[in-house]
């Protein structure tokens, strides 16, 4: 069976010039073409809000693709089952979910304090480098709390073999292909691993496991036990870069938009105000009082999702809007667009915080907000990552007037490749008051 009509090819479209120049070609295609839209033969676009929303919810339909970028190392005793990785991501989720994240506030504010604290004024400042330190070292210590400081070092080389593996290329190699990127991840990760393992073995060997993420990963599960320690070495590689890779692109766009609207930053200090003088105690009280900075870290989300565009893959013939899409077909979805539909969000194009503090604005609501995905896939990290960039913000805000150096021209480049980022932003910070 073949699809129920001629799908609208995007005017002039073809996956290369998608390459080239990404967004303009995924506002134009959700303009021209409608909710969902063919890219090429067997590839598709989900563009608008709720079918977005959709296809992320129906995974059967539509899996995500098994491609992580820390695949487990090969051992004898073979990579872990599908059983165990499931047991060994529900284990992760018991130190990542919103409830255990906001028992550990006081962990991750003072990271963000001194982030602030540390900021030279006065010149225009690179603003990346600034940032990824700084949420590396809060990531890696919401993991591995008093081990942080041992395996930070291991951690960061991990994110440089990330951004090795996933540098532009203009040839596609096979996945068993050992290329020099491929060898010099492989290395790192040993390398990580090997500083984990014996944490592993002492934090057991003793009883204390701890109550950071790898201590809730060695606590055995009434219905499982304990998992192996293998599974616990191979499912922390990639949960470790995440934890700062994806929201340092965030934050990017964050501060951007401090320097940008002085109203709004004046109105996040006036909040940051509020929140104690000892970042240590910092609570979930004082998080939950930050209720425009959360709207404002929303609002740029919306209108800079860091994974502005997710790969699904159907493994079955299925419907989509109008579409019969066959088994193996690609469908790329667009929180980018999603997140622009006029059907959901008014002045869809307009920085509008306050949109977040009307009845209205509720992020539950289906497709109205997919920075962090939805459905069974969606990011392990959502309330780490908004708890880091909400805090980030209101401590920089409070200390900072944000500013741009001046001329016609933005001062970055908008990046696109695996993920949406502002990649040589400066900035310069002057002391408020």
């Amino acid at each position: 069976m073949g699809r129920v009509n001629e799908p609208p090819r995007l005017p002039g479209g073809s996956f290369a010039a998608w390459s080239r120049d990404r967004l303009a070609l995924a506002r134009r295609g959700a303009a021209e073409c409608g909710d969902v839209w063919q890219l090429e033969p067997s590839v598709y676009v989900a563009a608008a809000a709720g079918v977005c929303e959709a296809v992320l919810r129906r995974a059967q339909d539509f899996p995500k693709p098994s491609s992580p970028l820390f695949p487990p190392l090969k051992r004898a005793g073979g990579a872990p089952m599908p059983e165990e990785r499931a047991q060994a991501r529900a284990a992760r989720m018991r130190g990542l979910r919103p409830q255990a994240v906001a028992a550990r506030i006081g962990e991750i504010a003072p990271g963000t304090a001194r982030f602030a604290d540390q900021w030279p004024t006065g010149r225009d400042v690179e603003i990346l480098p600034l940032v990824r330190p700084a949420l590396a070292e809060i990531g890696v210590r919401y993991l591995f709390s008093e081990d942080a400081p041992a395996l930070l070092p291991f951690a960061w080389q991990l994110f440089v073999a990330r951004e090795v593996l996933v540098r532009p290329s203009r040839w596609v190699w096979p996945r068993w292909m050992p290329t020099p990127a491929r060898r010099f991840r492989t290395r790192r990760q040993v390398a990580f691993t090997n500083a984990l393992r014996p944490i592993v073995r002492r934090r057991r060997s003793s009883g204390r496991l701890g109550d950071d993420v790898l201590g809730q990963m060695l606590r055995p599960s009434s219905r499982y036990g304990p998992l192996s320690e293998e599974a616990v070495l191979d499912t922390l590689p990639g949960i470790t870069v995440a934890t700062f890779e994806t929201p340092s692109r965030a934050a990017g766009w964050i501060l951007l938009h401090l320097a940008r609207y002085p109203q709004a930053a004046d109105r996040v200090a006036a909040e940051a105000a509020l929140l104690p003088a000892d970042p240590a105690t910092t609570t979930s009280t004082h998080l939950d009082n930050l209720q425009y900075t959360q709207a404002l870290v929303r609002e740029v989300l919306r209108l800079h999702p860091p994974s502005w565009l997710l790969t699904r893959r159907t493994t079955r013939q299925t419907q989509l809007a109008d579409y019969t899409i066959d088994a193996g077909s690609t469908v790329l979805v667009c929180p980018y667009t999603a997140h622009r539909d006029p059907r959901e969000h008014s002045e869809p194009d307009r920085f509008r915080p306050e949109r977040w503090l009307d009845d209205s604005g509720s992020p539950a609501k289906a497709g109205v907000f997919l920075a962090f995905g939805t459905g069974p896939h969606g990011c392990e990290g959502a309330a780490l990552a908004m708890a880091m960039l909400t805090l980030m913000t209101a401590q920089t805000a409070r200390l900072y007037h944000l500013s741009e150096p001046p001329g016609a021209e933005p001062g970055y480049r908008v990046t696109t490749f695996e993920g949406l980022a502002t990649a040589g932003l400066h900035l310069r910070a002057t002391l408020r008051g």
